[in-house]
């Protein structure tokens, strides 16, 4: 089974050719004004106006208020929400109504026990997004480059995603271990917080696609 390809925090009309051409099937544009990959909405009409039916577009917010997530789905039009926050299953729920639109929930997490707790959110989201916690103080809920064990995913429900520290000389081993159906990459295909590397995205999607067949179990 293919495994899918985001790459996220795309800023450039160059990186967002870039992801494009080797292939990712998922772009994501940041909307947190803490982040390096910060995008304000009218910078990302025009990027997401360039993607047409090459990608799927996905928005990723944290803890987004209604005014956000209308304006966001009146003007970039995403194909996907990503909620990266502390959304509760019933704030993720109110948002994907108010949306109308595909929706992921990022779940941090260290332990076996909090992969199972994420089921919580099976109802309302319509993939889950495991990443790894974000280290005491930092600003950032995602896009650190810490990674984690991925043996804990064992007994995750089919199909989620899978986030933290991925590069294209991890991503294998990941998949194999994970059984992830897409691979979220974003601080692992950079030469600096926030700049990413053509280079860097075709080594991570090659990378992708040499491991997919091998990978430990069907997604």
């Amino acid at each position: 089974m293919t495994v899918e390809v985001k790459i996220c925090g795309v800023r450039t009309p160059a990186i967002l050719e870039a992801a494009i051409s080797a292939g990712a099937e998922f772009v994501g544009f940041v909307f947190f004004p803490k982040s390096p990959r910060n995008l304000t909405v009218p910078d990302a009409v025009d990027l997401a106006g360039a993607v047409g039916r090459r990608a799927r577009t996905v928005a990723v917010v944290v803890d987004p208020d209604d005014d956000l997530v209308d304006r966001i789905v009146a003007n970039v039009r995403p194909d996907v929400l990503q909620l990266h926050g502390a959304e509760t299953p019933e704030r993720v729920g109110a948002i994907k109504t108010r949306a109308g639109l595909t929706v992921f929930k990022a779940v941090p997490v260290s332990d076996a026990w909090e992969v199972a707790a994420a089921e919580r959110y099976s109802a309302v989201a319509d993939r889950i997004l495991f990443d790894t916690k974000a280290p005491p103080g930092s600003e950032l809920p995602g896009g650190n480059g810490l990674s984690f064990d991925w043996a804990i995913l064992e007994a995750a429900a089919a199909p989620f995603a899978l986030s933290g520290g991925l590069d294209a000389n991890n991503v294998a081993e990941a998949i194999r271990q994970s059984g992830a159906a897409l691979v979220d990459v974003s601080s692992g295909v950079e030469t600096a917080p926030g700049e990413k590397d053509s280079v860097l995205i075709n080594q991570f999607v090659h990378a992708v696609r040499e491991a997919a067949p091998k990978q430990k179990k069907a997604s």
